[in-house]
């Protein structure tokens, strides 16, 4: 994975994550909820695209 990918799910994860303990100190529960699924789906994404790119590298 190049390394700007790498900072931008870094820096947008790190954000989404912040964002759950802003809405815990709000006492949002459907924004705690909301955040909490889209941060783990980006998550998971990025770890999807970093073996699908380690993947590609290694046939080639």
């Amino acid at each position: 994975m190049s390394k700007p990918l790498a900072l931008l799910f870094a820096v947008v994860g790190t954000l989404l994550l912040a964002s759950i303990s802003l809405f815990i100190a709000l006492r949002q529960p459907w924004m705690i909820l909301a955040c909490s699924i889209i941060s783990l789906g980006f998550i998971g994404y990025g770890f999807a695209v970093k073996a699908k790119i380690r993947k590609k590298n290694t046939r080639s």
